[in-house]
């Protein structure tokens, strides 16, 4: 089998830089699924981040009265790796509007890599946006 040479004109790929070395790249993003919120913390980058910490701009409620930014999972993850998820559940939608929780929300989350340098960032989240998003609900069952 004949080797491949490289066209003399042909360039050899560019050492990693800090511009374009892959990187973490932590995201927290409010769920809405059939009438149900949920919030998903995700590293949606091609490293590891560890350190994480997540603050909101307000304190809000989840089911049964649960103070959210107050979640230890919020308060700290030590370690999440490249394009893993950790999801957990916020409340239905009607029940989380008609205690008329918060729906302009920021979230902050700070991390590092494997190497030590550090990530800030910061999304905005607008609730009110799936207030009048209809889904279908669950077929009644019928009592014996």
């Amino acid at each position: 089998m004949p080797t491949r040479r490289r066209r003399a004109d042909a360039q050899a790929p560019a050492p990693p830089t800090e511009e374009n070395r892959p990187r973490p790249y932590v995201i927290v993003d409010f769920v809405f699924e059939q009438g149900l919120f949920s919030i998903a913390i995700e590293n949606i980058g091609d490293r590891p981040a560890v350190g994480l910490s997540i603050a909101f701009d307000k304190t809000f409620h989840g089911a049964g009265g649960q103070v959210i930014p107050t979640m230890a999972i919020f308060e700290g993850i030590p370690f999440l790796a490249p394009r893993r998820r950790i999801t957990t559940l916020l409340d239905s939608s009607a029940a989380y509007y008609a205690r008329h929780e918060p729906t302009d929300i920021t979230v902050t989350v700070t991390y590092s890599d494997s190497s030590g340098a550090a990530f800030k960032d910061a999304m905005r989240h607008d609730l009110a946006i799936y207030r009048d998003v209809r889904y279908p609900s669950a077929p009644r069952q019928e009592e014996p």
